[in-house]
């Protein structure tokens, strides 16, 4: 079985393909998925340095996100509702090889109308964008949201969501061609710039001085932010792919009469397990509606250069999710945006 072997700690541009890597053995209540496409994150470059909270014990399979069919090999635990040949998708730790054993009840069956290339990006961006924007910020039909980054994997799933329940979106990003990719491909109602100064501005013009009623904010833009968001506006704290966890000037938040809101998707499982299948309901509904579709990256990698799909994620070259094909399938030629 082919697999990228983390054996030591170091950046992923020193990694290689294994090709003779033990295939899984499933422990109970686990089936194998044959892995048809796997989804790149900016997570498994800091994981193989041992820079994410997540760190699993040397030696691992790099990898998180993915989606295929239960293998025909594979064994059916008791209460299994799969069966082998099912298309599913998934996350776990060892995405990036052909096999990958996980416990049946963390999979999620995979509609017709969705491919594996584009699935292998949606379970860990979808529920995040979707449970941050509904269950937390309470976005309603009308309101106003600012998404930063709005080009990259959360962030275009936002600006599809915030769009699909009626809010009005205005895309932020570092450059005119992520602008425009999240007009294009997620909908965008406007489009700024903020790289360039006094941005905030043209977000309380768009607005009529009314300002963002809800901001996601993966990037690390918070402190920016509340120059434009509105009374009693909620600004979502996603993420810090800028790189600088922000220390937010406290009296701002009450002068402003604004709410600051976390979201740990990943804590779910552990803190509100409830929530999370009414959440991919949801988000499912989405799709079949036929509403939304996943927006994927334009080149999609093969598994022998996922080092290179990695190094473009890191260089911030990319857009939508970054994804790359495991292995071929009829079925990926079907829906392609």
């Amino acid at each position: 079985m082919r697999g990228f072997v983390v054996e030591q700690l170091s950046h992923p541009s020193k990694l290689s393909l294994s090709k003779n890597v033990p295939e899984p053995v499933p422990k109970e209540g686990q089936v194998i998925v044959d892995i048809y496409s796997t989804g790149l994150n900016f997570f498994d470059i800091l994981q193989a340095q041992g820079r994410y909270q997540h760190k699993p014990p040397l030696p691992f399979i790099l990898g998180t996100e993915f989606a295929g069919k239960i293998a025909l090999n594979s064994p059916v635990p008791q209460g299994c509702r799969y069966k082998p040949g099912d298309r599913v998708f998934g996350a776990q730790t060892g995405a990036f090889a052909d096999k990958i054993a996980v416990e049946w009840d963390k999979l999620i069956p995979l509609p017709d109308n969705i491919t594996f290339n584009q699935a292998a990006g949606l379970y860990v961006t979808w529920p995040t964008s979707y449970e941050a924007l509904i269950g937390r910020a309470n976005l309603s039909p009308g309101e106003w949201v600012l998404v930063t980054a709005a080009a990259g994997g959360v962030g275009i799933a936002a600006v599809q969501i915030a769009k699909a329940i009626g809010a009005k979106v205005i895309a932020a990003a570092s450059s005119d061609t992520k602008i425009n990719v999240a007009m294009r491909y997620g909908g965008a109602d406007y489009g700024i710039n903020y790289s360039e100064s006094g941005w905030q501005k043209k977000v309380l013009d768009i607005t009529n001085g009314h300002g963002a009623d809800v901001i996601f904010d993966p990037v690390g833009l918070i402190n920016d932010s509340l120059k434009c968001i509105a009374w009693k506006g909620r600004a979502l704290v996603i993420g810090f792919a800028g790189g600088t966890i922000e220390k937010v000037p406290m009296n701002l938040v009450l002068l402003k009469n604004i709410s600051l809101v976390g979201l740990h998707w990943g804590a779910y499982t552990g803190k509100e397990p409830s929530r999370i299948p009414d959440v991919w309901k949801n988000i499912l509904d989405l799709f079949a509606s036929e509403g939304v579709k996943p927006v994927t990256y334009a080149d999609v990698y093969s598994l022998e250069n996922v080092v290179d799909g990695l190094s473009a994620l890191e260089r911030r070259e990319t857009w939508g999710k970054v994804v790359a094909q495991v292995k071929p399938d009829d079925e990926d030629k079907l829906a392609k945006l």
